[in-house]
Formats: structure tokens, C-alpha cells, sequence
């Protein structure tokens, strides 16, 4: 029974999407839930899996197409995988794979014709590979498969003595289509600049208390929760309370109008291989740091592997990044618009500070804050990021709420 493959309902926040890449092909069997097809949007890049096990028969949709909501992609056929000339069908006699599929030579392993071939291309030991096939013969789909399973091997030496595929001396240059998130990022950067009267004011904060704390109970916290204790857990809360006293920071703006947010809603900038994308912790207020620490570990592993969902990064009504990461001393965060502000992150780096007329040297980091001027006075926004600085540098007042 053929099936036709549909792009998935996209919400009402994204127009269309694009055929990014398709990892089965024609002829190509497929099981059950198995991943057909990448779609990538302005936001996310969904899945399309199979419906049912069977065989990809047909793809309508090229990569690089764009797509509308439930459009038809491709055609699937449900049942089993038709015969070809280097795959007896599983109906076909026995006799006829055997007379043909000599024994190998380790043991009395039985190799169809497309298996020893394919066996021998990849110099894999037959010995080496689960059987799956009538009578423990080795079919083409077992090879396949211990390839998909076996670890990749280290290339060989002798493969860097290879000729080189550019002559000595080529100035090379490779030309590659932006990707649409990738397209989407760089607009929505631009437009932040274009249309914001953004200004970015600094300080510095020693993160020593923080430290200390960290490493006091870093080990029972843990052990208590499952997760570990990092540094944003506690950026998160102190900015949260530092949100709840600055309305101004929490707003957005909306045509002439100011919208005043009641709740703090702070997305944490993840960057992936298909570039930056900022899933929201909601109603932060009422996070204690192991959820927090979970949720963004949660964040960060499907934003890897490309899993987050377009409900994950909707809204957000402040924006915490943290280049430190990296290695960056001290950076001017962009705008995530609509929101008005934006906190950066950097390095903790260990410098001599006076402290009461004495040199110490402190783990200190700078803090960048980046305010849209037409909603936030230069003065909210300094006495914000001092907030969040006083907060981190006696993290007791977050507990005691002063």
C-alpha cells in the first residue's frame, strides 16, 4: 500500500520550511518510525520518520526545496521490500541463494551474493556479523547493519601519503548555500540593530563567593539531584530577581506600545552545528537551580542533536548568553528582539583587584548588558546589572530575597 509522506503542521509562527537533507532514497528499506527526512524552518529543523516498515519508493521534494505545511514530500510503500537482482526477495527458495553463497572462510558462515560483495568492499569478517537471514545465512541488511554498529576504524597510515586533491599552491574557495536558520539568524541580527537605539553598559563581578559555594556543595547537590552545579543556575536566579525590580528590563515593545511582562521568562542562548538558538526557561521565578541546571543540560543535549521543538523557543521575555564558554574575555551581546535587553556572559579570569587597600587576586568576569534605549533609561540599566553583580558576589541575598 503506498503512503504518501507529508511535511509536518507547521504553527502559525512559520511559513514554510526547507528539504534539508533526505536520509533514505528510492528502493531503500525502511523500518517503522525510522527518519525519511529533514525539514529545517526559520526556528527549528523537524523530523519526518515512516509511518510503518516498508520501502521509500519515490521522493517528489528535492533538497533545498521549500515546503508548505502538509505538503506531500515523497511516496512510501508499506510491506515488504520488493525483490531486486543483488537482493533475493525473503518469498524467493532458499536454493537459489545457497547454490550461489559459497560458505565463507571463517567457519560455515553463509553469505548471500550482495553480502560477500559488500563484506569484501569493507574487508569485514563474516565470522563478525549477527545473521539474521533463514538457515543463519548473512543477508545484505546484516552487513549493513554491523557497518551502521561497528566503530569507525582510524584511517590507515599510508592515507595522508596520498596525492593531494588540490595542487601545491591553490588558493581554494568553496561556495555554500546559507542554511535557513542560519538566514533567519543573520536577519534577526540585523534588524536588532537597525531598529533599537541598543547601548551596552559593563561592570565586573567576583565570582569567588559563587565559587566557594559551588565547591562546598557541589558534591551533595548532586548527589541530592542528579545534576550538577554550574554557574547559570545562579545568573538565571539573580537575574530573575534583579527582572522583578527593573519592570523596564522584562518589557518589550510592540509598535508604540510598551508590554510590561508579570512574569520572568529568560531564554539561555545554545549554540549548535546549525548555528545559535535560545530555548526558554518559563516562570523562572519559581525554578529552584537544580531544575534550572537540568532544564538547560536538557536544552543544550537536544539542541545537539537538533530535537528542540518550536513551543521550546517561543517567547522569552529576557536573554541571558555566555561567550565565556568560548574562551571571550568581554563581548557587546545583540538584541533578541522583541525583547529589550540582553545579558552577556564572559571568561572568569583571575586578576589583581584592590580589595580595602590590599591587592588580591580574584576570579573576576565582565558582565555586558545591551538595552534597547527607547524602552530602558541609561540609569535602569545600570542599576540592573549592578543588582545582578551584588547578587552574585553575596549569593545569600538571593535566598533572603534582599
Amino acid at each position: 500500500m503506498s503512503i504518501e509522506i507529508k511535511a509536518p503542521t507547521f504553527p502559525e509562527s512559520v511559513a514554510d520550511g526547507t528539504v534539508a537533507t533526505w536520509h533514505k532514497q528510492p528502493g531503500e528499506a525502511v523500518e517503522r518510525d525510522e527518519l525519511l527526512v529533514d525539514i529545517e524552518t526559520d526556528k527549528v529543523v523537524l523530523e519526518v520518520v515512516a509511518p510503518a516498515a516498508g520501502t521509500m519508493k519515490e521522493i517528489l521534494k528535492q533538497e533545498g526545496d521549500v515546503v508548505l505545511s502538509d505538503e506531500v514530500l515523497g511516496v512510501f510503500v508499506e510491506g515488504a521490500v520488493e525483490a531486486s537482482a543483488d537482493k533475493p526477495s525473503d518469498a524467493a527458495p532458499a536454493q537459489a541463494e545457497t547454490e550461489s553463497a559459497p560458505a565463507a572462510d571463517a567457519g560455515d558462515v553463509i553469505l548471500s551474493p550482495a553480502a560477500r560483495k559488500l563484506a569484501d568492499e569493507n574487508n569485514i569478517n563474516p565470522a563478525d556479523i549477527k545473521a539474521t537471514g533463514k538457515d543463519g545465512r548473512v543477508t545484505k541488511e546484516d552487513v549493513l547493519n554491523h557497518l551502521k554498529s561497528a566503530p569507525k576504524a582510524a584511517p590507515a597510515a599510508a592515507a595522508p601519503a596520498a596525492a593531494p586533491a588540490v595542487p601545491a599552491g591553490e588558493r581554494v574557495e568553496k561556495r555554500v548555500p546559507m542554511t535557513r536558520l542560519r538566514a533567519t539568524i543573520a536577519k534577526r541580527l540585523v534588524e536588532a540593530q537597525q531598529n533599537a537605539a541598543m547601548l551596552t553598559t559593563y561592570n565586573e563581578v567576583n565570582m569567588k563567593p559563587v565559587m566557594d559555594l559551588r565547591k562546598k556543595y557541589k558534591d551533595q547537590f548532586e548527589k541530592a539531584h542528579g545534576v550538577k552545579l554550574g554557574f547559570m543556575s545562579f545568573f538565571v536566579k539573580a537575574a530573575t530577581e534583579a527582572l522583578k525590580r527593573f519592570p523596564a528590563v522584562n518589557a518589550s515593545i510592540d509598535g508604540n506600545d510598551m508590554v510590561y511582562h508579570g512574569y520572568q521568562d529568560v531564554g539561555v542562548a545554545v549554540s549548535t552545528d546549525r548555528g545559535l538558538v535560545v530555548p526558554v526557561l518559563r516562570d523562572c521565578d519559581s525554578m529552584g537551580l537544580a531544575e534550572i541546571e537540568s532544564t538547560i543540560g536538557d536544552f543544550a543535549k537536544r539542541g545537539r542533536e537538533g530535537k528542540l521543538g518550536i513551543e521550546d523557543m517561543q517567547g522569552g521575555t529576557f536573554t541571558i548568553t555566555n561567550g565565556g564558554i568560548f574562551g571571550s574575555l568581554m563581548s557587546t551581546p545583540i538584541l533578541n528582539p522583541p525583547q529589550t535587553a540582553i545579558l552577556g556572559m564572559h571568561k572568569i579570569q583571575e586578576r589583581p583587584m584592590a580589595v580595602n587597600g590590599q591587592v588580591e587576586i580574584l576570579p573576576m568576569m565582565y558582565l555586558a548588558v545591551s538595552y534597547d534605549h527607547r524602552m530602558i533609561d541609561g540609569k535602569e540599566a545600570v542599576q540592573f546589572l549592578v543588582t545582578i553583580k551584588d547578587l552574585l558576589e553575596d549569593p545569600a541575598r538571593l535566598l533572603l530575597d534582599i
